[in-house]
């Protein structure tokens, strides 16, 4: 683990009394016990170094000059309503604890102070609020699985992807999403630094593909006044913006090989310098990378650093094309037909059959991106209070009703170049099976006896195959539940 993750776990304690030799000998016995002491002499001082250094809990004196104990815990808890806070008086009055407890404090500790007693009090209100930002997280973190859930759809697939971003999104880790285009990759990105110790942090997102290469440099290390001709001042680059937070390298395959020299050695070192510095400015960033295509290719052509590649796939993401979850499509053309009612103000009633059919058969080459202007552009023809039809589908390659600008079998060949002919035949007569059965249901209009018959094939072996390809999971009446017009 690094020493920015590590140094989290060393809790600091702002401690706020007007008697320096108490301060003294208070704060030399917390530092022995292995706390982080900042010490303020007065309300004005506590409540600057409160702000500045976010302590994990407060020791504050009753009796001070000014606003008093309860006054300035008042305002501590209006900044960060979490943090918990000591009061320390000489005055043990009941109506004092009373009042102090009833507006958030968390305990309080009569002077003169019994070390056991007060690091005690501390242990357990600190071992409180950890338990309490436990929960917190893992209230999050249920939020984020819903939200990729919702987001994404119930695949298996879906819910593999979801429980690897929940592995790695606590850790430290350099992570690498794979994917092709559309797939929602800065969409698991941005879960991951959700779900991460860096989540207060910002989320600066960089598509390396859209820079040009001579302002690649610049834009994400920044530069000094007069470092190049139309500097006339210093910029941060994208490093020092993100810093605190995570930092989404999209397309990181595009970078030139100098380029990724230079990212190389700021993910060693920890450190950029911007064009015309002279000084290495430090940064604390979690880096998450992106990429449309495998980058184990680009090793072996040396158009991409081995030791960038190692460095970055710590942890590697794969998503998967929308044509390998098509279980997700119902759900996310419901999901995406009610984005754009809304916003059209139409009402459309679902989508017809014969069209779900068409996209269960089309390729998807755009995947969700272009389901998601397939439906936009859909409900925009369609007429109000009437199920989208097939006709309607602005598909860039009609696979499913026959119209074919690409050769399918052309599609499937080049999906799976790479693997054996053995498993290539196999999908290819999958691909087509789930085809032909699809199309044959929707010909006789669900009636699934008739198909088994036009197929001549059994009406059991018939219900296996639609069991075993997915198809419209299962039944025709699952449909009608994801939005689908009989």
């Amino acid at each position: 683990m690094s020493a920015e993750y590590q140094s989290a776990q060393q809790k600091k304690i702002l401690l706020v009394d007007d008697d320096d030799d108490f301060r003294w000998l208070a704060g030399d016995m917390l530092q022995q016990a292995g706390y982080r002491v900042f010490q303020a002499q007065d309300s004005e001082e506590a409540l600057d170094l409160f702000e500045k250094d976010k302590p994990d809990l407060v020791l504050l004196d009753y009796r001070m000059p000014g606003r008093d104990g309860l006054q300035v815990a008042a305002e501590m808890k209006q900044r960060i309503s979490a943090v918990p806070i000591v009061i320390l008086t000489a005055y043990a009055e009941i109506d004092l604890a009373v009042k102090a407890i009833k507006m958030g404090v968390y305990d309080y500790v009569a002077k003169p102070v019994d070390n056991n007693d007060l690091l005690f009090t501390i242990k357990r209100a600190l071992e409180k609020q950890d338990l309490v930002q436990e929960v917190e997280h893992l209230k999050n973190i249920l939020n984020e699985r819903a939200s990729l859930y919702e987001l994404m759809g119930k695949s298996d697939q879906v819910k593999k992807l979801v429980q690897h971003v929940e592995k790695v999104a606590p850790t430290s880790f350099t992570v690498l999403i794979e994917g092709e285009s559309g797939t929602g990759k800065e969409l698991v990105a941005r879960a991951i630094h959700d779900m991460s110790m860096v989540k207060k942090g910002p989320f600066v997102a960089v598509d390396c593909g859209a820079i040009p290469e001579t302002l690649i440099e610049s834009e994400l290390f920044g530069y000094m006044k007069g470092a190049f001709t139309g500097a006339h001042t210093e910029k941060l680059g994208y490093f020092e913006l993100a810093d605190g937070g995570t930092l989404f390298l999209d397309e990181v395959g595009n970078l030139s090989c100098p380029m990724q020299q230079k990212l190389l050695r700021v993910i060693q070192e920890r450190v950029v310098q911007r064009l015309g510095g002279k000084k290495p400015v430090p940064i604390k960033v979690r880096i998450v990378a992106a990429t449309n295509r495998p980058l184990e290719k680009d090793l072996s052509s040396g158009q991409f650093r081995q030791d960038l590649y190692f460095r970055l796939n710590e942890f590697i993401i794969r998503m998967p094309a929308l044509r390998e979850r098509r279980e997700d499509i119902p759900y996310l053309t419901k999901r995406f037909m009610k984005e754009v009612q809304v916003e059209l103000e139409k009402n459309c009633d679902g989508i017809s059959r014969e069209a779900l059919d068409c996209m269960f058969s089309y390729h998807w080459p755009g995947n969700v991106r272009e389901l998601r202007n397939v439906i936009r552009q859909a409900v925009l023809l369609c007429k109000k209070d009437a199920s989208i039809k097939p006709d309607q589908l602005m598909f860039s390659a009609k696979l499913a009703s026959g119209e074919t600008e690409q050769d399918p079998v052309f599609a499937i060949k080049l999906d799976n170049s790479n693997k054996p002919l053995k498993e290539t035949i196999k999908f290819f007569t999958d691909t087509l099976e789930k085809r032909l059965i699809t199309q044959m249901i929707a010909k006789t209009k669900g009636n699934k006896s008739e198909a088994a018959r036009r197929l001549e094939i059994d009406y059991k072996t018939l219900l296996r195959k639609i069991r075993i390809h997915g198809i419209n999971n299962g039944s025709w009446s699952d449909s009608a539940s994801n939005g689908v017009s009989r």
